[in-house]
């Protein structure tokens, strides 16, 4: 089970890239990225976006596991976006925003077609971090990010997130930040949870990325930065392979 194989690398202390793919991006442009990710041995694919208007998750999915992607688990953006043929799906609770809807109504929506679908399901903390500028997740989910100065109140939302069931925490700045989630915020949830820790938005080096493994982070996600830049792909991947193997 995906869930596992994460809680394997907070274990272990290894860490993973995933590369998330909007379904609204032509299928070429996909298809082009999670090769070259493919190639540099990356195993986790997350699909979904805040607003898929032209896009066909199904369609994206099917895609990424024909090309040979050894996980690819879906980040919906609304109840919507679900396709049984994924490998996972993170049910996301918005547990930084005080939107019902995001907490739980949509969960409702989609929760009995999910069941039936058999879908392996993660309760997933999501929590948005201010980033320096309006995000798409941000407006389209109508709430307040974390302040990014605050690293106590990202511990003590992810401590509840906890307490309440959740088993894995994505820290998201979103899609297109002015600056990736802080040090000082994933260095907080992490040394607060237990769980594995996503973290995502803005990261466009690999710099930016093992600063992030750094101070806790366990799988970090890279969506428009593999996507306007392929090359990103194979920085992120030496430096990967440098920090597992010293953790080995």
């Amino acid at each position: 089970m995906a869930l596992h194989y994460f809680q394997y690398l907070k274990e272990s202390g290894k860490k993973e890239i995933a590369v998330l793919c909007d379904p609204d991006n032509h299928p070429d442009k996909t298809k082009e990225v999670v090769l070259k990710a493919l190639e540099n041995g990356f195993g986790t694919f997350l699909v979904g976006g805040s607003l898929v208007s032209v896009g066909n998750t199904r369609q994206c999915v099917r895609l990424i596991k024909e090309l040979g992607a050894e996980r690819v688990i879906l980040f919906p953006g609304n109840e919507t976006q679900i396709a049984e043929e994924a490998d996972a799906l993170l049910f996301l609770s918005l547990i930084s925003g005080r939107n019902a809807e995001f907490l739980i109504g949509k969960h409702v929506h989609a929760a009995m077609h999910i069941k039936r679908s058999g879908l392996n399901t993660i309760p997933t903390a999501y929590m948005l971090v201010e980033s320096g500028k309006l995000t798409s997740a941000q407006y389209m989910s109508s709430t307040m990010p974390l302040p990014y100065n605050k690293p106590d109140i990202a511990a003590a939302t992810a401590t509840a997130g906890e307490l309440l069931g959740l088993q894995l925490f994505y820290l998201d700045a979103g899609s297109g930040a002015d600056h990736p989630v802080p040090s000082s915020i994933i260095k907080a949830v992490s040394q607060a949870i237990d769980g594995p820790i996503f973290v995502g938005g803005g990261i466009r080096s690999s710099a930016e990325a093992e600063h992030a493994f750094k101070h806790g982070a366990d799988c970090v996600v890279i969506g428009n930065g593999a996507f306007d830049s392929p090359e990103l792909i194979d920085e992120l991947a030496e430096s990967l392979e440098q920090l597992n193997q010293w953790k080995a």
